[in-house]
This record gives C-alpha cells, sequence and structure tokens, in this order.
C-alpha cells in the first residue's frame, strides 16, 4: 500500500453505518474531497454512536463495508489516499 494512503480502522466491534441517521446520504462517496476531522462514518455499540473521523484530508479511495454490516475491532472501514 502506498504511503499517501491511509485507513480508517473501526475503534470497536458494532454497525457500520454509511450516514448519520436512516434516510440521510451517506456521509462520504469514492472519489470525494474530505477534510481532516471530517466524519467518515458511524459504528453502533449497544445503542451507542460513535463517529469516527478523517485523521487528515485527502479523497475516499475504498469503502470496504457495507451499510449496516456488523464490523470488528480494527476492521479496515475507508481507504483515503491523503493530499
Amino acid at each position: 500500500m502506498s504511503d499517501q494512503i491511509y485507513e480508517v480502522k473501526s475503534p470497536l466491534m458494532g454497525t457500520f453505518y454509511r450516514a448519520s441517521a436512516p434516510g440521510a446520504p451517506a456521509l462520504v462517496e469514492i472519489g470525494q474531497k474530505i477534510e481532516a476531522s471530517d466524519i467518515v462514518c458511524v459504528i453502533e455499540s449497544m445503542k451507542i454512536f460513535t463517529e469516527l473521523r478523517a485523521e487528515k484530508g485527502g479523497v475516499i479511495k475504498e469503502i470496504l463495508a457495507d451499510n449496516e454490516e456488523m464490523v470488528m475491532k480494527n476492521q479496515v472501514l475507508i481507504r483515503v489516499e491523503a493530499g
């Protein structure tokens, strides 16, 4: 993997959501430019919702989990090309 690519990983086991609320548009799409600290997805565990934020700006290259998919701790969810 290129040094220019970084991964957004799940900090805990839970349900992956691409949107901040049911019926809301996805927070990010492939090819979208993001800024550092932008919310890129949400993980729900035991009715607690955790927003995952980009560590730096860049472009979304891959979204590796499906909406409402159960994900594991440290699972790679999104790949971002830094820049």
